[in-house]
């Protein structure tokens, strides 16, 4: 039985991350003619062949709606143009938070988001995606999905660049993320709780620390967005006269000042490779060139 050709295409800004997966996959990286119109509107042209090849679309989802449509047009323009499959890559998936009626007359955006995606593309590959009131992205996505845990890589960097480590989860929903890279990182951990009052206002407890002073705090969380929640733990571990942190995120969303904000306060910051970013240490293509083959 004839083995199917796969093709990537990057996405504006994918480039770095494209060209790691060809390499783990053998496979070609596409070209396409991606630009606006002067009315604003998207021209999209695939200049590769793509006929009975499996198309991988390589696009993190972080300021989503300016991506959407050209990922719709190269996909259905891929298929058009004779491709087997399209597979979307996007290391962060946006679209998560809102998975309820939270207030009256509020849409469920995810399920929109989910059911567009699901809409064009015939499989997604992501990484840790922010299923707080959902169980799997089944639920949200109608196509086959794989997920990239980022929480091993994470583990493996601290115990290679980080000696006698604390791990700190901001809040109740870091949880998941900290007890499982404390265990993989061999080193113990602690939970703060946190009150939210506003997108920029947030409440941290004062954590015990007595024990670990002698400690390297480690915070970790899946999304570093306004990192007002991790901004405020650095502070309350400075009073506390604990060591300078290393703050370590999955997803390097950054909104507005927030990593200079996060820097200024003294951490150190790291993220994964999932959302291009100066403070990427973490490259996960590996295990995501291996998700990419489990949708094949």
């Amino acid at each position: 039985m004839k083995e199917t050709a796969t093709i990537l295409f990057s996405l504006p800004g994918n480039e770095d991350l494209t060209e790691k997966l060809s390499r783990l996959l053998n496979a070609e990286v596409g070209e396409t003619s991606i630009r606006q119109f002067p009315d604003g509107e998207t021209y999209v042209r695939i200049l590769s062949e793509v006929k009975d090849k499996c198309v991988v679309l390589v696009s993190t989802l972080h300021q989503p709606d300016e991506k959407l449509l050209p990922l719709y047009f190269l996909s259905k323009t891929a298929k058009s143009l004779g491709a087997k499959c399209t597979c979307l890559v996007a290391p962060y998936l946006a679209y998560m938070r809102q998975d309820k009626v939270f207030k009256p007359g509020e849409g469920v955006t995810s399920q929109y988001f989910g059911q567009l995606i699901s809409g064009f593309a015939d499989s997604l590959v992501t990484v840790d995606p922010h299923l707080h009131r959902r169980s799997s992205l089944s639920e949200v996505y109608s196509i086959p999905s794989e997920v990239v845990h980022a929480a091993h890589s994470i583990s493996r960097w601290i115990k290679e660049n980080i000696e006698n480590p604390v791990l700190v989860g901001p809040d109740s929903e870091s949880e998941q993320w900290v007890s499982q890279v404390a265990e993989d990182a061999g080193a113990p951990f602690m939970v703060l709780e946190k009150t939210r009052h506003g997108d920029r206002d947030v409440e941290v407890s004062v954590p015990e620390v007595e024990a670990y002073k002698s400690h390297t705090p480690v915070l970790v969380d899946d999304i570093i967005s306004t990192a007002r929640t991790m901004i405020e733990t650095v502070e309350h571990l400075k009073k506390a006269g604990m060591k300078p942190p290393v703050c370590i995120g999955v997803h390097a969303v950054f909104a507005g000042n927030a990593y200079e904000e996060l820097k200024k306060v003294g951490a150190k910051v790291v993220t994964c490779n999932t959302i291009p970013h100066e403070s990427n240490r973490i490259d996960l293509s590996s295990q995501l060139a291996a998700r990419i083959l489990a949708t094949m």
